[in-house]
């Protein structure tokens, strides 16, 4: 019980790999309890940052990390050899799909070789980065007990599910259950005496599978019903019904109903990718997960639906997609944050380039992003940069956008996010989802 003691009486030097959206929050929250804290990190720019007493992720205030890189309880580096005097460590790295929508593990294989290397009895080691149900134990375990040191006696070994919501100020690291699956009863018991020092509740389960099985459930659970309420606007759109009228009257319902919104496709680091692991995995035991699927295919289809709508707006003023200028109001993945990791938005964007649009952007977080090879920059949402466009689409309702002098200036709207509707704004111009 020598680590859990470490990690009571917060002596337990604590690494974080992976400092992205997942990562460095929790690195701060670990610093912040009093816990010495070393974060991984391939990437220099974001080492540098940090260790400058900056941040790189918009929910974490400079002003919290500076006074604790400075008390020498946070420090950045892109040198794996730190590990050797690690006590407890997250791996917190990127589980992208590959072209093929196939699980791209190589992030976590390679943090656990790096981890392998300097593995020594008494550490514990989490895995939070989202993947497919075995992952842990047909992984990382048989990785970690090439050393010798056998999990649950010489070493710890847990899952633990990141649930991570940027720009949510509400459910933060702190008021989040935190669900814990360990490879054995050993392995929770430490798992859990790590996570109880940063965390309000801990949710332990059987076992690692479990906790893997959690997140993607989590997860599938919003992409089937974001893929049901999205066929639902289709379906509205052919019955000439005002879709958002229909959902707002649905939520009025105190039970028995939880309120989803349609919007141009799915975007982030979760919903669109961690479904897909598991479908991925069933297919292997010759099981097809038709809801998955079937979610999938319609929440892809929504950029195409969108473009689709931007044609219409163009055609009702004798134009077409090609040769008109087309401002698209945000390229984040989601309003008030600067992440676009599998945004619709860049669909929207490369469909409506492909058909001939001079494609423009606004968005006060994104300053820009690389498409087909060029850099496209974000323009000052301006009233001459709406009036000089044939048609403003808002693929992302972020909270800066002025709608009132967007829809002054405006020759034509396509409003994916029922963003002038929420706002009392309503007007022939605006086409909705």
């Amino acid at each position: 019980m020598e680590l859990i003691s470490k990690i009571e009486s917060r002596k337990a030097e604590i690494a974080v790999i992976g400092l992205g959206y997942v990562g460095f929050p929790l690195a701060v929250e670990f610093a912040s309890r009093g816990f010495s804290v070393k974060g991984i990190d391939i990437n220099e720019v974001i080492v540098k940052v940090i260790n400058h007493g900056g941040s790189h992720i918009p929910d974490i205030d400079p002003d919290v990390v500076s006074p604790l890189v400075k008390a020498g309880k946070l420090k950045a580096t892109t040198d794996f050899n730190v590990l050797s005097d690690i006590d407890a460590m997250s791996i917190c790295v990127p589980t992208p799909l590959n072209k093929t929508k196939n699980p791209d593990v190589s992030f976590i294989l390679s943090a656990s070789e790096e981890i392998k290397k300097r593995l020594h009895p008494g550490q514990l080691v989490v895995l939070e980065s989202t993947s497919y149900p075995g992952t842990t134990e047909e992984l990382i375990r048989p990785a970690m007990e090439q050393t010798g040191l056998k999990a649950g006696k010489d070493f710890y070994l847990a899952f633990s599910p990141e649930r991570i919501d940027p720009g949510n100020t509400v459910y933060t690291i702190r008021n989040t259950p935190k669900v814990i699956g360990g490879c054995t009863q050993q392995c929770l018991k430490h798992a859990t005496a790590y996570y109880s020092q940063i965390v309000e509740k801990v949710v332990p389960v059987s076992s690692s599978d479990t906790a893997e099985m959690v997140k993607l459930l989590e997860n599938t659970f919003r992409s089937v019903n974001i893929a049901l309420v999205n066929e639902v606007a289709l379906m509205c759109d052919v019955l000439g019904i005002n879709v958002w009228e229909v959902i707002g009257a649905a939520a009025s319902k105190p039970f028995g109903y939880m309120r989803f919104d349609p919007g141009p496709g799915l975007g982030g680091h979760c919903i669109p990718i961690d479904p897909h692991y598991l479908s991925w995995k069933l297919k292997s035991l010759n099981y097809y997960a038709r809801f998955i699927e079937l979610a999938g295919e319609i929440n892809s289809s929504m950029p195409a639906y969108v473009v689709s709508k931007v044609s219409d707006a163009l055609n009702s003023i004798q134009r077409s997609v090609k040769g008109s200028r087309i401002l698209v109001l945000g390229i984040a993945y989601k309003k008030d944050i600067d992440d676009i990791r599998e945004s619709p938005a860049l669909d929207v964007v490369k469909l409506l380039q492909l058909k001939g649009g001079e494609v423009l952007f606004s968005d006060p977080f994104v300053q820009e992003f690389k498409m087909n090879g060029k850099v496209l920059t974000s323009q000052p949402l301006t009233p001459d940069l709406v009036r000089n466009s044939h048609c403003a689409v808002v693929t992302t309702d972020h909270t800066a956008f002025d709608y009132e002098m967007v829809l002054e200036n405006a020759t034509k709207i396509v409003d994916t996010r029922n963003a002038f509707g929420s706002r009392g704004l309503e007007s022939e111009k605006i086409i909705h989802l």
